[in-house]
């Protein structure tokens, strides 16, 4: 029998960190033959170029779909997942995967499954049921549910809502959060390594920031992280590691406000487009928090043990573990919550937290149902009623 094609598509180097060890060990199976499609900001310099750490982990790569993402408005977003649409149809016409795997809930993977799905491709999907309020990225995540056909959540609470949606129960796996792999796998770095590769100092004790435009929120972002550069500057003797904002409408404005910041403080505060996944992993764990609003505070450090400060309203609905602490993004209650992430009995806390995101082991999960599942049929959904009189 031949090897079952799966086509995994990434656009941007958080997801392509989550899909890292899925992408392995669908490569590493003889059941399997691994398609990649590239695409998003990957392709662009501004955003690190990232299609390079791809191909250094050795990767072929089958298709590259540029979308442009040089303009910074939503006109330009629209524009750009237009491209992204014809690139991918075009792609997946030529490759004919079997099976397309998509993750999470951006614009680009909104434009991968749109071309899939027009060409009667089954789509699995990885990370959805769940919430992010502040961002467009809430309505992209269910809209991609509503497509997909299988669904891989992290959570029992997000495998629920996924059925909660209409998604027929033995599609919806809970398989754990893809980023525990990524950790448990991780090569470590001792705490030399650590600081000659930030360029810290010798014992320098640092924070780790990522923050990126909440979509939804009228706030101008580049406020929010002066308030953030604000709150920090109080903590004279830490450091600041600052990685790369995302291509959401808003990033030029973040940008600008973080060089501002960088400039103002070039001995304490470091900018970089991208860590890349085991110096990023090795910072979290290494930080004396995790600040912003990326997911990965709700995710990945609370399995480190690293305290997380969560600015706004972008990870809104997200289950989250204890030692996550949320507020607002004047510089007052950021400066409150990281008082509170630096003490030493919230630290101790934190290190020996409740994990709400399963084990290790996910990319095994997921790719023992893509080998099983039966491809007969699946193209065809029934929308699945919840218990109740609908009368």
């Amino acid at each position: 029998m031949s090897p079952r094609t799966i086509c995994v598509v990434t656009g941007s180097r958080a997801e392509y960190g989550l899909l890292l060890p899925l992408t392995k060990e669908i490569e590493a199976d003889p059941a399997l033959s691994l398609r990649l499609v590239v695409t998003g900001s990957h392709l662009e310099s501004r955003f690190g170029n990232t299609v390079t750490a791809i191909e250094a982990d050795g990767f072929a790569i089958d298709a590259r779909v540029g979308m442009d993402l040089s303009g910074d408005a939503p006109l330009d977003t629209a524009r750009a997942m237009a491209r992204g649409l014809v690139g991918m149809a075009e792609a997946f016409e030529r490759l004919r995967p079997q099976l397309v795997v998509v993750l999470g809930d951006r614009y680009e993977i909104l434009a991968a499954a749109q071309a899939a799905l027009l060409l009667r491709l089954p789509i699995a999907h990885i990370h959805g049921g769940e919430a992010s309020e502040g961002a467009m990225d809430e309505a992209i995540r269910h809209a991609l549910t509503k497509m997909a056909h299988l669904h891989f959540a992290a959570a029992e609470p997000y495998r629920r809502r996924i059925i909660q949606m209409g998604e027929q129960p033995e599609r919806v796996f809970t398989v754990g959060a893809m980023a525990l792999d990524v950790l448990a796998d991780r090569r470590p770095l001792s705490r030399s390594e650590l600081e000659r590769r930030l360029d810290l100092p010798e014992g320098a004790r640092y924070f780790l920031v990522t923050y990126h435009p909440a979509t939804l929120d009228d706030a101008d972002p580049g406020t929010a992280v002066e308030a953030l550069a604000a709150a920090l500057d109080s903590f004279a003797e830490h450091h600041v590691i600052v990685t790369g904002v995302n291509a959401d409408p808003g990033h030029d404005a973040v940008a600008k406000a973080i060089d501002h910041w960088r400039q103002r403080r070039s001995g304490r505060v470091r900018a970089v487009t991208s860590l890349g996944q085991t110096l990023y992993a090795a910072a979290m764990s290494g930080a004396e928090a995790v600040v912003g609003n990326s997911s990965s505070g709700i995710i990945e450090a609370p399995f480190l043990g690293t305290p997380t400060v969560n600015l706004g309203i972008r990870q809104r609905g997200r289950v989250r573990a204890a030692s996550v602490i949320d507020c607002g993004e004047t510089e007052a209650e950021i400066l409150a919550a990281l008082t509170r992430a630096l003490d030493p009995v919230f630290r101790s806390e934190a290190a020996g937290v409740a994990y709400p995101f399963g084990t290790p082991g996910a990319a095994r999960r997921v790719v023992e149902v893509l080998k099983s599942v039966s491809l007969d049929g699946l193209l065809l959904k029934s929308f699945h009623d919840l218990p109740g009189d609908w009368a």
